[in-house]
């Protein structure tokens, strides 16, 4: 295991017959165990016999990402979720089995009650009557994610994915940056037919999972597939109601301030990532030349975070080239046969290159901690509120070394990157709101779920203003989104955590060794704990508190208009 790297693991078709008898056979085992001791050495040879296949599966998915248009392992991909959810049943057993066992207060004293917490969590979200929508809702996933993949957009006498033109919107050039984003629009609305029709299979899917499940919408069942367990609705809508109040009138004032800097009457959408007249920070080196920046910046970090860079490295376990072909997202996922991450992502040399080399990173060192601190797989990863708050911590733990990718405009990076973690607020909770919508209102048209879009628009992006753009204006924007497609109320994670990353940002600058204790601690812990019981790990305030969204983004916001009243003097 130590000497492999990610492109000479040997990918080998997980035998899903032998896995579903083992899982029988370690059921029975496991109904007759005799002693704790019997059924702990059963637990953890059910996660033995697990993980070569999960492996595998990894290995499938990261591959197919890397090329979708590789038929070998979209086969693969093809194979194993129609398979898999037919398995479930089978597997499922064994953790039904675990939950019935009489032994359920010892399982609390050794493993915390976090285990048996998750296994009822993941049993609710399961019956056998939704195989066949779980394996048509993969089907459409990935049709939409290879439809984004393969986009090819004709600008500037290149051929551009949808990452590639998406450089354009920092053009210094205005009239450059809205042709831009035209093409990008274009892209959307000439493909809106078939993403409506995606979407729409999509939404009665899931409906009919969530009704099989005895729910009345898809939603709760989207908040059980998030691992929300003491929390629900009315807490995000509450948080979202802050973000309304608080956040929405301060980005209004950063933006009325760039578009003074960058000398326009109004910031029009194709404006929105231009926030210097002179042009925004660009990394100074290729690819390798920033990995290699990157491990010079997780040594001097801490040791933890030194060891973990070699060891993405040394793996080749990262893979952040744009590519044709290439799937248009960003991950961190895990092999967990190696104990190790994996990143993927798309460069496409500007402040996002930093971003994913900070961000996913951060989520592949909370992985790489968790899965040698925790003595189960079950802990290796945490619920997906939890997950955010590791990653763009580290975006903001990254600051003091911006040197090292951007050179002398690291000041630049720093602005526009803290800028961006606030004015992306808004536009989270919108997608957070308009999942709501959809999923209790399953009947709305494609066009009225667009309109709906529109709606939030004015409600949360009051500034967001395009140009003769009928797509866009009619709220269109919303089929960019990937999560909306992919992983339904997943997008909420993003805001809340960005609450948690400013308050670890404020604590860094006051007491910084404290602080990073907190982080590594947050980190070792992966999923050991419910939402809630994590935060109290970090010491971090509940975000659903009225007043907690102003607290916490107080230190930076207090860091923009201060340079705000400079530039303006």
């Amino acid at each position: 295991m130590e000497n492999f790297t990610f492109d000479t693991i040997e990918y080998v078709r997980p035998d899903i017959d032998a896995l579903e008898a083992q899982a029988k056979e370690l059921t029975e085992k496991i109904k007759n165990a005799k002693s704790y001791a019997e059924l702990r050495a059963l637990i953890d040879e059910s996660e033995k016999r697990s993980e070569d296949a999960s492996t595998m599966f990894t290995v499938a998915h990261i591959r197919n990402t890397l090329n979708t248009t590789d038929k070998f392992y979209e086969d693969e991909m093809a194979f194993l979720q129609q398979r898999l959810p037919m398995a479930q049943p089978t597997l499922m057993a064994v953790s039904q089995a675990i939950l019935e066992s009489p032994f359920a207060a010892d399982i609390d004293a050794d493993l915390g009650p976090e285990y048996l917490t998750s296994i009822r969590r993941d049993l609710s979200s399961f019956r056998p009557e939704i195989i066949p929508q779980l394996q048509e809702q993969a089907m459409l996933t990935t049709e939409y994610q290879k439809l984004m993949a393969t986009a090819n957009i004709e600008f500037d006498g290149k051929t551009l994915n949808l990452y590639g033109i998406q450089k354009y919107f920092e053009h210094p050039n205005r009239e450059t940056r809205k042709a831009a984003f035209a093409k990008y629009s274009e892209f959307y609305a000439s493909n809106e037919e078939k993403m409506e029709e995606i979407f729409d299979k999509l939404v009665k899917v899931r409906t009919e999972m969530g009704k099989a499940l005895g729910y009345e919408t898809f939603t709760p069942l989207g908040y059980i597939n998030q691992g929300r367990s003491d929390y629900g609705q009315k807490e995000v809508a509450s948080f979202r109601e802050q973000v309304r109040k608080e956040l929405v009138p301060l980005c209004r004032k950063l933006y009325e301030a760039q578009a003074k800097r960058i000398g326009v009457d109004k910031i029009m959408v194709y404006d929105e990532k231009f926030i210097f007249p002179d042009g925004n920070a660009e990394p100074i080196g290729d690819a390798a030349f920033l990995v290699e920046q990157a491990r010079k910046m997780y040594h001097e970090l801490s040791p933890e975070t030194g060891e973990f860079i070699d060891f993405m490295i040394d793996h080749h376990l990262m893979d952040l080239e744009n590519k044709p072909g290439k799937a248009s997202t960003g991950y961190m996922t895990s092999l967990v046969k190696y104990k190790a991450p994996f990143v993927f992502s798309c460069f496409n040399h500007t402040i996002f290159d930093m971003q994913v080399l900070s961000h996913e990173l951060g989520h592949a060192f909370a992985g790489y901690c968790a899965m040698r601190h925790q003595p189960v797989e079950a802990y290796y990863s945490e619920s997906t509120d939890i997950a955010e708050i590791h990653s763009m911590s580290m975006e903001q733990f990254c600051y003091p070394y911006a040197e090292y990718m951007f050179g002398d405009d690291a000041d630049k990076y720093r602005f526009a990157h803290l800028q961006e973690a606030l004015t992306f607020v808004p536009f989270g909770v919108a997608v957070d709101e308009f999942q709501h919508i959809i999923y209790e209102n399953p009947n709305l048209t494609p066009k009225e779920r667009t309109y709906e879009w529109h709606k939030l628009e004015e409600k949360y992006m009051p500034w967001r203003t395009y140009s003769d753009d009928e797509f866009m204006e009619r709220g269109g924007y919303w089929y960019h989104k990937l999560h909306i497609f992919l992983y339904p109320f997943y997008y909420i994670n993003y805001t809340l955590t960005t609450m948690g990353a400013m308050e670890f940002k404020k604590r860094y600058a006051e007491d910084k060794e404290q602080a990073w204790k907190d982080y590594l601690a947050l980190c070792n812990a992966g999923g050991s704990k419910s939402y809630l019981g994590l935060l109290k790990v970090a010491n971090l305030h509940v975000p659903f508190e009225e007043g907690s969204v102003a607290n916490a983004i107080s230190y930076a916001k207090d860091i923009l208009l201060k340079a705000i009243e400079e530039e303006q003097k």
